[in-house]
């Protein structure tokens, strides 16, 4: 299966899932362990919730992680920061990068916007370098979309 048939029905399956649910935490719960095991190459798959002017831990699946980054810090700051999102095939060279785990490689994290406000931010990390590219990101601000309905 390609990548792109591989997002399309993780797409599908995410709409299924996220129909008829609106509650924000609910919702990133089962679309991080969606993610997570549904992605190959994923190590961490989860969401930081915009809060008092930083961005904190949400739902997520993978390795222990970092609860508090302040915005403009590491990759998913600045993409908080930029509200654009952020490809990084190597996270040691991406400028402030923040280790919470040091088997970390490449990253990817989607900015989520909702009538102009900053909600969070989706983050996925892999042990891999190159992981994430634009396919990803194409389908994972659709996911984003779908999680703040």
């Amino acid at each position: 299966m390609t990548k792109t048939e591989n997002y399309n029905l993780i797409l599908q399956q995410a709409q299924s899932l996220l129909e008829n649910e609106h509650d924000l935490i609910a919702n990133m719960s089962n679309i991080s362990a969606l993610l997570f095991s549904s992605l190959p190459n994923v190590s961490y798959a989860g969401f930081y919730r915009y809060q008092n002017d930083e961005l904190i831990l949400g739902p997520f699946q993978g390795p222990v992680a970092c609860m508090h980054i302040a915005l403009g810090k590491g990759v998913c700051g600045t993409a908080a920061a930029t509200r654009q999102t952020q490809i990084v095939p190597n996270v040691h060279k991406f400028a402030g990068h923040i280790a919470c785990d040091a088997a970390t490689n490449s990253e990817i994290v989607v900015p989520m916007v909702k009538n102009g406000q900053l909600i969070a931010v989706l983050d996925l990390d892999s042990n891999d370098f190159s992981t994430f590219d634009e396919v990803d990101s194409e389908f994972l601000e659709k996911i984003a979309k779908l999680v703040m309905k």
